[in-house]
């Protein structure tokens, strides 16, 4: 996927700060430009998306040569009144499990079907 995502119109279930953070979580030492193409976002709203988590203690990096490695903090509760209590910890397990059973359903549905 080069260049510019296609375009989305109308609103989402899960916001880019949410589809960053799964991102990262998934691998921790991701280029901007991978988490880009990943999420479907420009590579400067990645930036703004991880400048922004940063800022609110969700998100931290390191730096380590020329690449960042990024700590989420799963103790963080969720900003939204609506998710009073929940953690990133609670967001990305739900995420991560989706993820994984998506993964999984595709892997099966790729299989050759045996014939009787």
């Amino acid at each position: 996927m080069d260049g510019v995502p296609e375009p989305h119109t109308g609103w989402t279930f899960i916001t880019n700060h949410a589809r960053v953070l799964a991102a990262i979580a998934d691998n921790h030492s991701a280029r901007i430009r991978d988490i880009a193409a990943h999420c479907r976002l420009t590579e400067r709203a990645v930036q703004k998306i991880i400048a922004d988590l940063e800022q609110a203690g969700y998100l931290s990096h390191t730096r380590e040569g020329r690449s960042n490695t990024y700590r989420i903090d799963p103790s963080k509760v969720l900003r939204h009144p609506a998710e009073a209590g929940l953690t990133v910890a609670s967001l990305l397990s739900l995420l991560i499990q989706a993820e994984a059973d998506r993964t999984t359903t595709a892997r099966q549905d790729s299989r050759p079907h045996a014939s009787a």
